[in-house]
């Protein structure tokens, strides 16, 4: 009886010690990213992890990994599907393996300015092309902005025969080679490391980029003509696994849902403000001449490069395209 009573003891005790240590164990997000901390991007992780802390502190911890110290944007996704990071943001070009339908956003001259695609990512379709990479064991969270894209060259551009025979750099997608050869332009797929080296030596004539990306990267510095387009949407898709997000208490899920959704807010205000500032400061510079184009000279490069959208409608979904055009 009293042996009985001493491994009862023990086993209660045991298990108490069990539960506490479950109990005490935190969740830990890894946040891995490829840009620098003072970034939009880079801010925005950093306000998440914050907001995070301070909500669920002791429940929940999140180490965020910038410049890619963990995983490029090639690789994350894959090391996501693994458990090996839990949080990231890549372009939404990166999710061609994945999904077709996000290539609505790389359309040109789908969107009519940054609060078009705003709408739209916020409207149905938009949230519903959150969940277009379940299949592939991915959740999409939310969608962080970068900005719209404009057109750099060595010479003015003012009309779609501008771009004929001239070499543009593009980021490795059917839509944007298929952007530039409506237009009669070569689209040349290169590292964004590249760009600069490319622009300098001539070895090619342009490329597409934001005003935070041109200003950063000093390509204003090695390209004479700006042309503000506004033809496209850079922007990023935050996502997990889904495995990792069905696997949090729902209580925590909602939590950590609602600190991202701040952040990107937070983010997204401030991509807008280097938008406009960095637009500013090439200005300044008057290293390149910006170029304006009036409505009647922006509607012929719509005309021009409209085509291709009809050529991905099947991939993308009409509908999606439609929903996109009404954001409008």
């Amino acid at each position: 009886m009293l042996l009985t009573k001493k491994i009862y003891g023990l086993t209660t005790a045991l298990l108490c010690a069990f539960s506490f240590n479950v109990s005490a164990e935190q969740i830990e997000i890894k946040f891995s990213h490829v840009v620098a901390e003072n970034t939009p991007k880079g801010q925005m992780a950093l306000k998440f992890k914050a907001l995070v802390e301070e909500r669920l502190a002791g429940k929940v911890t999140v180490k965020v990994f910038p410049n890619s110290q963990l995983f490029g944007d090639n690789k994350v996704l894959e090391a996501m599907q693994l458990g090996d990071v839990q949080l990231a943001a890549p372009s939404l070009s990166k999710f061609k393996k994945y999904t077709k339908k996000l290539q609505v956003f790389d359309l040109p001259f789908l969107f009519k300015d940054i609060d078009a695609v705003e709408r739209f990512q916020q409207g149905v379709e938009g949230q519903k092309l959150l969940n277009s990479i379940n299949r592939k064991g991915l959740q999409g969270l939310g969608y962080l902005h970068n900005g719209m894209k404009q057109l750099s060259s060595s010479s003015e551009m003012k009309t779609p025969t501008d771009l004929n025979g001239k070499k543009f750099r593009i980021m490795s997608s059917d839509v944007l080679a298929a952007q530039f050869h409506a237009v009669d332009a070569v689209a040349v797929k290169k590292p964004f490391s590249e760009v600069f080296t490319l622009l300098q030596t001539k070895a090619i004539d342009g490329q597409e980029n934001t005003w935070s990306n041109i200003y950063s990267k000093k390509f204003f510095e090695v390209q004479d003509h700006i042309t503000e387009s506004n033809h496209g949407v850079l922007d990023y898709l935050v996502v997990t696994s889904k495995s990792f997000w069905k696997s949090l208490p729902k209580d925590i899920r909602k939590d950590v849902k609602a600190a991202l959704d701040e952040a990107i807010a937070y983010g997204n205000g401030i991509a807008a403000q280097k938008s406009t500032i960095d637009k500013q400061k090439i200005v300044d510079s008057k290293r390149s001449t910006i170029v304006t184009l009036s409505n009647e000279e922006r509607q012929q490069w719509v005309e021009a490069m409209k085509p291709v959208w009809k050529r991905f409608e099947k991939q993308i979904g009409k509908n999606v395209i439609n929903a996109a055009i009404a954001a409008n």
